[in-house]
Parts: structure tokens; sequence; C-alpha cells
């Protein structure tokens, strides 16, 4: 659903971004050109810029300035001999063999008291699939009927849970032909379903069984900003709810995907992530827990290639904000049961 959600992004009058927050946002993120964004922890509460004189950083800069001038299959064959996936374009094992080499010098580092880098323990990956027409006219109001959450286990690198639930919209009870042929979610799926806070309530209690944001640190991942800045926060008002603490801030995997290998927000579709990482799409499109898989084999393949995903938006009062890469790494809070508006 992932060319559809960027229509109804850009017809949306409610939830915007705002130009002087982007601009600012690639501009920090233009500003840590390789050697320091390469060699330099990627945004640790507990570093200054004095760490970057530590040793290591030099020795990762210089490694960097090597692998900078290999040709595609030198890059191919070295990164054979240290058994790491060789498959995707030139920039992007180029990016995997330099993680490989920071990851080793920190790993070092860290062994004799120097700096390291730190993840999440688990990171959730949703996919929502909503209600939606072939042309949805600009009063249209998008209710979740599909509320997938696929879960990473940040440490071992792998898939490790998974949940699925579909959901009964009220506002448009019946489903468009358009609706049912791009999701593939029938009307008979949305009408044996739960309504949308009874769903939410089931999500939670998910999360708390795993002891998220309890026992372990836990974010949000996302493709794109729509499933929380729009489909959440107005599902949530047609609900009667107030939003979820625990949704309020997220990574969007497309601004993690486009800083950490350097590509335009043009080449970050979910389609076109996995055929330059060398994947292929797998299960039925713009299914929510499909998508969901295929997104968090894309987080997966970039925590293996050394990004340190972490969140980079929220949203606060009904608008979509940026989190600047200098913000404290914050896990996401314990989740609760949703709350009336009344």
């Amino acid at each position: 659903m992932d060319e559809h959600k960027e229509n109804i992004h850009a017809k949306d009058v409610n939830v915007k971004m705002s130009n002087t927050r982007e601009k600012a946002e690639k501009a920090k993120s233009c500003s840590r050109i390789c050697p320091d964004e390469e060699s330099a922890p990627q945004g640790s509460p507990s570093q200054s810029n004095s760490d970057f004189s530590h040793p290591v950083y030099k020795e990762i800069a210089l490694a960097n300035g090597h692998i900078n001038r290999m040709s595609k299959e030198e890059l191919r064959i070295k990164l054979a001999e240290l058994q790491l996936d060789t498959r995707g374009v030139k920039d992007v094992m180029k990016k995997r063999l330099k993680s490989h080499y920071k990851k080793q010098k920190l790993l070092q580092s860290a062994s004799e008291g120097g700096p390291t880098d730190t993840y999440y323990d688990y990171i959730c990956v949703v996919d929502f699939e909503a209600t939606c027409e072939e042309d949805n006219p600009s009063d249209f109001h998008h209710e979740i009927i599909e509320f997938p959450m696929v879960l990473i286990n940040t440490h071992t690198l792998e898939i490790v849970d998974s949940f699925q639930a579909y959901v009964k919209p009220e506002l448009n009870p019946q489903l468009s032909d358009f609706c049912v042929k791009l999701t593939g979610i029938t009307q008979k799926m949305v009408d044996e379903a739960e309504l949308f806070p009874a769903v939410l309530q089931q999500v939670v209690a998910w999360l708390q069984e795993r002891e998220l944001g309890t026992t372990y640190k836990y974010a949000i991942l996302t493709d794109g900003a729509w499933d929380m800045s729009k489909f959440l926060n107005i599902q949530c008002r047609l609900s009667r709810i107030r939003y979820p603490q625990f949704a309020k801030k997220w990574i969007n995997i497309r601004k993690s995907y486009g800083n950490f290998y350097k590509v335009p927000r043009t080449q970050t579709k979910l389609s076109t992530m996995l055929e330059k990482l060398g994947l292929k799409y797998e299960g039925r499109p713009h299914s929510g827990l499909d998508d969901s898989r295929n997104i968090a084999r894309i987080a997966l393949r970039m925590l293996q290639d050394g990004c340190q995903l972490r969140v980079n938006e929220r949203i606060h009062a009904g608008q979509l904000l940026s989190v600047p890469s200098s913000a404290p790494v914050e896990g996401a809070p314990a989740p609760h049961n949703p709350r009336s508006r009344d």
C-alpha cells in the first residue's frame, strides 16, 4: 500500500511536516560526510565531539578511505572472504564493508574500555492497511482494517514474532472493490473482526506479554510517516480514544535508509529499497503483514550493514515532527490500554 499511501499523503491537509524541518534534517545528514559519519557513532546520548579524537576513529577513517578506492568486483571478493552478503549495488556493498570494519574496531575498543555502539533490544515493525477508494475524495476518512506487527530481535538479528488482526470499520463499513483488490482483505474478514479499540487492546496485551517497554527497550518502525501521523491519528479520533503513548515516536525507515546509504528520497520506496539491497519481495504486496515482514527484512539488512536504527519522527498535538539526531536515544514507553477521549 506504499504507493497508495504516498498519494494519500500528498493530499493530506491535516498533518504536515514543515519544509524548514525537512531542510534542517537534510542539512544535518549532509553535514556528516565520510569519514566523520562512517567512523563516528550514530547519536549515542553519552558521546560528545571530543569522543571523535579516540584513536579508533582514525583507524576506521583510514579503512574507509581504502574501501572508497575499491572496485565493485574487489568489494564483492572482500565481502565473500569475510563471509558477508555480496548482494546489492556498489554503494550498498561499500557501506556493508565499512560497517563491518567499524563494528570490529568498536568491539575491540569496547573490550579495552573505549567507545561502542548501542541498539534497542527489539524493533516492532507496523504497516497498516486502511479503507480506500481508487480516487480518494479530499474529505475521505481512512479507517484501519489490518493491524500487523513484526518483531525484530536486534541482538540475534532475526524476526522472532508477529501479530495480525483485522479491524471492522465503522464510518464506511462497506469496503470498495478497489480496496478489496488492493489489499486482499475481503468484506467477510472485516465483518467478522473486532472494532479498533478492542484490537488495540489485543496489541497492547501482545506487547506487554513480551515485556516491551519494561524488561526490554524497543521502538516502533514504519515505512514512511503515514501509518502513525495519518492513519493511527485519524483512527483514534474516529474511535474516540486517546492516541497511544507508545506510538508517539517511531523510526521512519525511509529516512534512515536514505541517510545511511546516501540515496535520495525518491529511491526509498519499499520495492526500490529491496531491489537495491539485492532482495525480492516475499508474499502478497499490500498485505499489511507481508509488507511488515518485508520492511523488517530491510531493517535487518541495514542492521547487518552497521546502521543503528533510531527514532527519527514523532507526533505532537496532531502534528508530524522530526526527531533530531542529537536527541537522546529513548525506547518507547510500556504500552497501556487505550483511554477514552470522553
